[in-house]
């Protein structure tokens, strides 16, 4: 049973690279293709550090602070954090957190607050003016 290694092609991931047993090894790229190029992430929050963000969850909760950290994974540390609740109202509450660390994939939104303003909806559609036979 102990010499039942080197029967098998080496498989198991043993560090043999003869070509038998490999994962891809016909000629197929083995799913790597394109070379050296580096995941760029989509946001860089670099430029946002030391900056008050506001950040929404999944589950509804809304909290804003200052961006002191993150990841490749979108994981955020906010320091001076408030939390804003909203009850069926509409009237919001807000209570201090201090430091949180929030896990990247419970984001939903992630915003400046200094830079940011409110517009109108651009989807929204208002009275048509323009006839162009469409309908």
């Amino acid at each position: 049973m102990s010499e039942r290694g080197s029967f098998r092609g080496g498989r198991g991931g043993r560090g043999d690279k003869s070509g038998r047993g490999d994962r891809g090894g016909r000629g197929g790229g083995g799913g790597g293709g394109g070379g050296d190029r580096k995941k760029e992430n989509i946001l860089d929050l670099a430029k946002y550090m030391d900056k008050d963000m506001t950040v929404k969850f999944n589950g509804g909760r809304e909290v804003t602070g200052t961006l002191k950290g993150y990841d490749q994974l979108m994981n955020l540390v906010l320091d001076n954090v408030k939390e804003t609740t909203r009850d069926e109202e509409g009237n919001t509450s807000t209570r201090n957190l201090g430091l949180l660390v929030a896990r990247g994939t419970l984001l939903v939104l992630i915003s400046p607050v200094d830079g940011s303003e409110e517009i109108a909806n651009p989807f929204v559609q208002g009275d048509d003016d323009d006839d162009d036979g469409d309908e």
